[in-house]
């Protein structure tokens, strides 16, 4: 059957395939691919989805899944990628009750009983093989009344599938598994979720195994339990409280969002689906995605932006540049804010930023402090046609947009002004200078970028005269 499928896609034959990551492999050519439908595009790779894409250069690629992957959902944010939420929950679907608590028997023995007492079915999920001993043990000695079934993922596939219809066929009250429940079952029936040591699974994953229960018309409960007496991490800590408070039907795109915010958006140019930015920083990260969206859209990938303006200095002074969570919690807001912040550019403008946030935050952190003085500077640089500029502790070396400098005679000026302490290496200037702290280093760095700046608007003068 699968030879003669193989067939039938290269001549063409056929209109539809339905299949798993078998369709990646490279003996698998398709006649004409023109849309690519990914469900629970959470459990592919980015070599799976780019593989499908090269197969066809113009191939339509719909993704669906209630938790994007942080690279996904950033490519969305961006522009890069088309949005589209299904916010509207089934009709009579209630939202599903979670608790975050320490492993304790008699609430788990009540939940359990509560569930078989009323007809219906419970998930009791571990997070490795090596956990199931211990709650088969609980489950004889605390739960005699329930039946319960055992599933992993090193079973035989025919046995596997024996037990999960087993179970599916109400032969058993609880199945105890491992996460390979947390997508593809839809058992109406069951509506109560034990998670055990819930802090070792990542915040999607138990959404996904959160939405296994409370499929139908009746009230799903999910325990999410940790081990008693044991501090978490404040990674782990922050995702249980943020499950247990996302419990409103239809909140997996909220979630999706607050992932993004713990784990960063990872890499556009490679295969890291998660991690935060590091070395590029927020404000020069967005804009080189919006030029090269824009250059996309207007099919001029390869004509650069800068000679009609739309060049944007790069500034790196060494310092912490950014709205920190702690400041501004809300992921949203703060893209908000990022936004705005990027299109500020005189200082009246800034003022009245600043003074907004501390009316809306408080006073603001040093973070936020040095990220307003880099707008100021980026906007001077943007006058002086400085397209880079990098500061240390002992100076900084400025870089001119097209390595051009629109008054060369001005340049002279500047450099004779610096008495030895400025002087151009290669198609650099290097400013020397001894700055003892971050502020005198911001300080300066502007200073150097007003004074080329008043040279560039000098000549611009006595051109209009």
């Amino acid at each position: 059957d699968a030879a003669r499928t193989r067939e039938g896609l290269a001549e063409g034959t056929v209109d539809i395939v339905i299949g798993t990551h078998a369709v990646l492999a490279k003996g698998v050519r398709f006649a004409s691919l023109g849309l690519l439908v990914i469900d629970e595009e959470q459990h592919f790779g980015v070599g799976h989805k780019e593989r499908l894409k090269e197969m066809r250069s113009e191939v339509h690629v719909l993704t669906l899944t209630a938790t994007p992957i942080p690279r996904t959902l950033q490519l969305s944010l961006t522009g890069v990628r088309d949005l589209s939420i299904i916010g509207t929950p089934p009709v009579d679907r209630l939202a599903i009750r979670t608790y975050v608590s320490e492993f304790d028997s008699l609430t788990l023995r009540e939940a359990l009983l509560r569930e078989h007492y009323r007809g219906g079915q419970s998930f009791y999920v571990v997070p490795r093989i090596a956990d199931l001993p211990e709650i088969e043990a609980f489950l004889r000695d605390h739960v005699p009344e329930v039946r319960f079934i055992v599933a992993h993922g090193q079973m035989a596939a025919g046995e596997l599938d024996d037990r999960m219809n087993a179970f599916y066929d109400g032969k058993y009250d609880v199945l105890l598994a491992t996460s390979i429940v947390e997508s593809g079952l839809d058992i109406p029936t069951a509506n109560t979720m034990i998670v055990h040591r819930a802090d070792m699974f990542g915040l999607a994953q138990l959404y996904q195994i959160r939405g296994r229960v409370g499929r139908a018309k009746t009230r799903a409960y999910c325990f999410l339990t940790t081990r008693p007496r044991v501090r978490l991490t404040p990674a782990a800590d922050k995702r249980l409280r943020l499950l247990g408070s996302l419990d409103s039907l239809g909140a997996g795109f909220s979630l999706a969002a607050q992932d993004l915010d713990l784990r960063g958006a990872g890499n556009l140019l490679g295969e890291e689906q998660s991690g935060h930015i590091k070395e590029v920083g927020y404000e020069l990260y967005q804009a080189m995605l919006e030029e090269t969206i824009a250059k996309l859209r207007a099919g001029q990938l390869e004509a650069p932006l800068d000679d009609d303006g739309q060049w944007a200095p790069q500034i790196n002074l060494g310092v912490p540049v950014m709205i920190p969570a702690a400041y501004v919690p809300d992921l949203d807001t703060r893209l908000g804010l990022y936004r705005r912040l990027a299109r500020l550019t005189t200082k009246t403008e800034l003022e009245g930023f600043a003074a907004e946030l501390i009316d809306r935050f408080g006073a603001l952190p040093r973070e936020v402090n040095s990220l307003m003085l880099v707008v100021r500077i980026k906007a001077m640089c943007k006058r002086a046609c400085i397209a880079r500029m990098d500061a240390g502790p002992k100076g900084a070396t400025v870089q001119f947009h097209l390595d051009k400098f629109p008054n060369p005679a001005g340049l002279v000026e500047f450099l004779t002004a610096e008495r030895g302490m400025a002087k151009i290496v290669g198609n650099k200037v290097v400013v020397r200078r001894d700055w003892g702290t971050e502020a005198d280093k911001i300080k300066g760095a502007f200073g150097i970028a007003r004074d080329l700046a008043e040279k560039v608007r000098d000549e611009a003068a006595k051109r209009k005269a």
